[in-house]
């Protein structure tokens, strides 16, 4: 797929914040997008050389088997360091690089990272989407911003996320008894669209099958 770049990224922590605030009014948490979905996609970040290197993956499953259709790898040096709240500079440059690889076009994006759930409701899945323009759902491993209430046990509960009176993602069990996902929207998938895509992405594991074979992928293993 082809890439457009609409922005540096060796920048200042300034710059990075003007960018997000920037970009954050191009975001849409509404459904936008063609069914019925064929295509999803994981990306998934590793790091060699003591985190000189990134590298990237992308697995492309289709749906709703989600059998492996086509995967990628890209590497490059890493150019911004580890700050909570702006991972996608640290990862978006080599993920670009492993999607322009690829031939076969997701239908929805899930990223193993936060969507509106940030402090500028900018999250890596908002800016990934806003730049290739595709459906993005952020799915991450913790909690970023925000609280929520217990949620109960069994697969497919959820409870709001809430921060700042504002409801910014979905704090969901896919699985029962194990530590539950915090989801948000990305780019052109409501909050609803989102957990009920997760949860039919996840159907043995904790995490969906996109981000499990990418991560496989970029961790090497």
């Amino acid at each position: 797929m082809k890439i457009y770049q609409r922005h540096a990224w060796q920048l200042t922590l300034d710059e990075a914040i003007a960018i997000q605030e920037q970009l954050q009014a191009e975001v849409i948490t509404e459904d936008k997008f063609k069914e019925p979905v064929q295509y999803v996609a994981g990306v998934d970040m590793g790091f060699e050389a003591n985190g000189t290197i990134s590298r990237a993956a992308v697995a492309v499953l289709n749906f709703p088997d989600l059998q492996i259709i086509e995967t990628s790898l890209a590497y490059r040096p890493t150019t911004f360091p580890y700050i909570p709240g702006f991972l996608s500079f640290r990862e978006i440059p080599a993920v670009l690089d492993a999607l322009e690889k690829i031939t076969t076009i997701p239908d929805i994006i899930l990223c193993d990272g936060q969507g509106i759930a940030h402090p500028r409701r900018f999250g890596i899945a908002c800016h990934l989407g806003v730049l290739v323009d595709i459906p993005t759902i952020g799915v991450a491993k913790s909690l970023l911003v925000g609280k929520h209430e217990i949620v109960p046990e069994t697969k497919g509960s959820w409870q709001p996320l809430i921060h700042k009176c504002e409801t910014i993602g979905a704090v969901l069990r896919s699985r029962t008894k194990v530590k539950p996902l915090y989801i948000s929207s990305g780019h052109r998938v409501s909050l609803p669209t989102a957990i009920d895509y997760v949860l039919r992405c996840t159907p043995k594991y904790r995490l969906p099958e996109t981000t499990r074979i990418a991560d496989k992928l970029a961790s090497n293993r």
